[in-house]
């Protein structure tokens, strides 16, 4: 019988700990522990459904295209669950000043599909409709100075991606915001090649980014909807994941301080809280790892310290609030039609840089604001007929004062912040807060170049393998799939030696 550890149950884990309970299930002749610091699995994956409201304290849903999120939800049983997002509802705006400026139609993220929008769009200067424009016909130029193919040495910045495409107005308008709340960071300094794939492919194959979209819109590549949730919430997924696991395959509150490798294998030595004296050992034939980039170079620090120098050394810090308003405060209020807005982070939303004090967090929080979903009406269902629910996304370099704000600061902070750009609120029937430290690793510029390293160093590692967001995507998609990829991998690893 094979041992094996997982650290972490986050998403990623809790997926690989599924994986590996069906494998028990089917016959493979293995054991598992899933170990996580914290008492609830699932990591930003957090639902809390309350008088008719459902509301995520993180991730929201996934990308439809992407389709192993669907996948496990159809597994689980979860098919009437499934809902897409309100694209007829589709508008987002930019924050300009104290006004919302709606980005134009047939956008897919900064690239167009359509002229009309653009080039009627208030949102762009004529220098930047004209770059627009002649983008399609430098297609043969942009081709021959595409990224090269995944195996290549060579990337660049998503700034630098966008700007050889549209120019600095839509790589610092556009580009930024969007991505911003997804990625985290600098757009200076996020690589295009692990950021953009799909861009940097079609850069590639048509050399115009507006042409190839266009082609595939012709092919009919486009899915459905955009967006795609489970009607009462992500946590569906994290309940039903942890129904297939045995209890004895879960220990929460097991804080993992290091592993260590002997002879017989993978020896994990956990302590019941952080900082405790007391260490319990367990040895294991094999080892998953989920846990955030800076956990993980710790834990390999004795082992191999250019692990740790190779994952992402850098990560983004977020704070969502979310404030639900019942049909009557609704009444009053006038929250536009769409899906909510982005904050660009520019001189030109901002003026001049001038240093903020410390303790003016109400400056602090209006730089710290990213964006604001309309929640209500980006999903059916998600609140009572007639009522409003707005989640505030906080994050960047500016977070940091706001993380130990109490959570009553942060909530007056966020009504003050939102309310001068939508118009006042009124008091929440219901709002929450939550923290997330460290929980976004930033892909910088030649993160898959290291990655293809920390791949070979890995290699040289019997049966351990590293999971989670660090490495190859960040979306719910994305984890889930190498989650279980990794786990039936280093089952089929153990089984064969």
């Amino acid at each position: 019988m094979k041992r094996i550890a997982i650290i972490g149950g986050g998403i990623a884990g809790l997926s690989a700990a599924y994986e590996l309970a069906f494998q028990q299930r089917a016959g493979a002749p293995i054991e598992f522990v899933l170990f996580d610091a914290a008492s609830r699995l699932g990591g930003t994956v957090e639902t809390v459904r309350r008088d008719g409201f459902v509301i995520e304290c993180g991730p929201d849903s996934w990308v439809t295209e992407k389709p192993w999120a669907r996948d496990l939800a159809l597994e689980l049983g979860l098919e009437g669950e499934l809902v897409p997002s309100r694209d007829d509802r589709r508008k987002t705006y930019l924050v300009q000043g104290r006004a919302l400026t709606a980005m134009p139609d047939g956008m897919r993220m900064m690239v167009p599909v359509q002229w009309a929008g653009v080039l009627d769009s208030p949102l762009f200067s004529w220098q930047a409709k004209l770059a627009y424009l002649r983008e399609p016909k430098l297609a043969e130029q942009l081709k021959t100075s595409a990224l090269d193919a995944a195996s290549s040495s060579r990337d660049e910045s998503v700034r630098d991606f966008v700007f050889r495409h549209f120019g600095s107005e839509v790589a610092d308008t556009i580009a930024a915001p969007l991505l911003a709340g997804v990625f985290g960071g600098d757009i200076a300094s996020l690589s295009a090649r692990a950021v953009l794939p799909a861009f940097v492919a079609l850069e590639r194959e048509h050399g115009s980014l507006v042409l190839g979209l266009r082609q595939r819109r012709q092919a009919g590549d486009a899915p459905a909807a955009i967006f795609t949730t489970l009607r009462h919430g992500l946590a569906g997924l994290v309940e039903g994941m942890e129904s297939h696991i045995p209890a004895s395959g879960i220990q929460r509150g097991m804080v993992v301080a290091s592993i260590e490798r002997t002879g017989e294998g993978w020896v994990v030595h956990r302590a019941s809280a952080p900082g405790a004296s007391h260490l319990a050992s367990q040895t294991f034939d094999a080892v998953l790892v989920a846990t955030p980039a800076k956990t993980t170079a710790k834990l390999f620090g004795a082992i191999d310290e250019r692990i740790g120098e190779l994952l992402p050394q850098q990560s983004s810090s977020a704070i969502v609030v979310a404030l639900a308003f019942s049909a009557d405060q609704a009444s009053v209020m006038r929250i536009p039609r769409g899906f909510g807005f982005l904050v660009p982070q520019t001189a030109a939303q901002y003026g001049p840089y001038q240093p903020i004090s410390d303790d003016d967090m109400e400056a602090i929080a209006r730089r710290a604001l990213l964006a604001c979903t309309f929640v209500d009406q980006k999903f059916p269902q998600r609140a009572p007929e007639n009522s409003v629910l707005l989640r505030a996304f906080f994050g960047g370099p500016s977070v940091a004062p706001l993380l130990t704000e109490s959570d009553a600061t942060l909530l007056k902070l966020a009504q003050t912040t939102l309310g001068r750009i939508v118009g006042k609120l009124q008091e929440p029937s219901i709002a929450l807060v939550r923290r997330w430290p460290d929980s976004l690793p930033l892909y910088e510029v030649g993160h898959l170049n290291r990655m293809a390293e920390l791949d070979v160093r890995m290699s040289q590692l019997p049966h351990v393998r590293l999971i989670g967001n660090a490495y190859r995507g960040v979306g719910l998609p994305d984890l889930i799939h190498s989650g279980r990829t990794t786990a039936r991998e280093l089952v089929a690893g153990l089984i064969g030696s």
